[in-house]
């Protein structure tokens, strides 16, 4: 019976840390939609990099809160749950002016909202985004899948554990649907 044992002290609530990872699996990559005439570059602007994962947190049970304290644009994600949180944090420059000011505002709250989900950008449409996510993903056999949910039930694994191994492969619907129900 020590299974039963070592499954008495497996969290009821995932982390906050699965929980982002979680969401950072549907988020995948952010459409780079705006251009940038200085550097002649496109660059994904903070309402697409919030459209684009918000969202998904929410859906997590994760809020984004992105306040300025003490001189510094913080990105927050808290666990609504537990109250675990992670931070990106960066100092503002001293500017008097206050649209430059703002203006550094929102780019410090999209280099951090970047930071903290490690988001990574492309030049093409959203649908190529999502796509590219999962294409160079190996299929996961039912076979390997069933044998892993036996080896959750049997508390070999933990869901953690469980879900970490499934992610490094593309799912079928239906393999998708049961992880969604543990």
């Amino acid at each position: 019976m020590e299974n039963s044992n070592e499954l008495e002290y497996l969290p009821t609530t995932p982390s906050i840390f699965l929980k982002i990872w979680k969401a950072k699996q549907e988020i995948g990559k952010v459409t780079k939609g705006n251009d940038n005439p200085y550097f002649k570059s496109k660059y994904a602007d903070l309402n697409a990099l919030l459209e684009a994962s918000e969202p998904i947190l929410l859906k997590n049970d994760l809020i984004l809160l992105q306040p300025i304290k003490n001189g510094c644009v913080c990105t927050q994600i808290i666990d609504i749950h537990t109250g675990e949180m992670v931070e990106s944090s960066m100092m503002l420059p001293e500017i008097s002016d206050p649209q430059k000011k703002i203006a550094s505002v929102t780019y410090y709250r999209r280099a951090t909202l970047q930071s903290i989900l490690s988001l990574q950008a492309i030049d093409d449409d959203g649908n190529t985004a999502r796509a590219g996510v999962d294409e160079s993903k190996k299929a996961l056999s039912q076979e390997n899948f069933e044998r892993g949910l036996h080896q959750l039930e049997v508390g070999e694994i933990t869901k953690d554990e469980f879900l970490i191994k499934c992610s490094k492969f593309k799912l079928t619907e239906v393999q998708s649907k049961a992880i969604q129900l543990l």
